[in-house]
């Protein structure tokens, strides 16, 4: 079992809803949320087995002695000592070869948040295998990637964190102003309206490369204005 914290918004939000539809599943309750397509499952197989989200913690096994209560546990404990932020702007943008929704301009509470969860949490998690940090193409990250990748279990933490919310997988060059246009009309009413981060979501993966499901939602101690 590997336990990940993540942002997601309410089940029940637009948005939630508008991203399930597209990825083809809801990691709230793990069901198909349309029929098969062709055209884009390909495109969506890899976030859709994470479930919509922003990582805040990526994946991680327990450290010996550690189980799923605990984490869950400290998370609710954690979640209550924050104050919600506020991003101003979420836009449609493409990450390298992928697209996904990302702060207009990230404020700096954003990442404060991240690396206060990556602190909190880093005593709960094992120590990743040579097989696991092989997965993360070392060869391919810069020197401090290298170093918080075996330091902490992922590349893209503190300065190297960048929030977003991952729409597709890699997309060939050739098909990226299509893909680009189909999101722009499927996330259109999001592209540009403000998100409140005031919770955060344990996320569990049951087996290896089984989809991760919602086990808990945990509210900030300030809830949102902007439900």
């Amino acid at each position: 079992m590997r336990a990940a914290i993540y942002f997601t918004p309410p089940a029940g939000a637009p948005l939630t809803r508008t991203a399930a539809r597209w990825l083809g599943r809801s990691a709230f309750d793990g069901e198909p949320t349309r029929a098969p397509d062709p055209a884009v499952d390909p495109l969506v197989a890899s976030p859709a087995r994470y479930g919509f989200h922003a990582t805040m913690r990526a994946p991680f096994r327990f450290a010996e002695g550690v189980d799923l209560a605990e984490v869950d546990a400290r998370l609710a404990a954690f979640c209550a000592s924050r104050d919600r932020v506020r991003i101003d702007r979420l836009v449609i943008a493409r990450l390298g070869p992928f697209f996904a929704l990302v702060p207009e301009r990230a404020p700096e509470a954003l990442g404060d948040l991240e690396a206060a969860v990556v602190n909190s949490f880093e005593p709960l998690r094992a120590a990743a295998t040579p097989q696991e940090i092989a997965r993360r193409q070392p060869e391919a990250l810069s020197e401090r990637q290298r170093d918080y990748l075996a330091q902490w279990g992922y590349p893209h933490v503190f300065e190297e964190f960048r929030f977003h919310m991952t729409l597709t997988g890699k997309v060939p060059a050739a098909e990226r102003d299509t893909v680009e246009a189909q999101l722009r009309d499927t996330f259109g009413e999001f592209d540009g309206a403000p998100l409140a981060i005031d919770h955060l979501a344990l996320f569990m993966e049951p087996e290896p490369g089984a989809p991760f499901r919602v086990h808990s939602v945990h509210p900030f101690r300030r809830p949102s204005e902007d439900a």
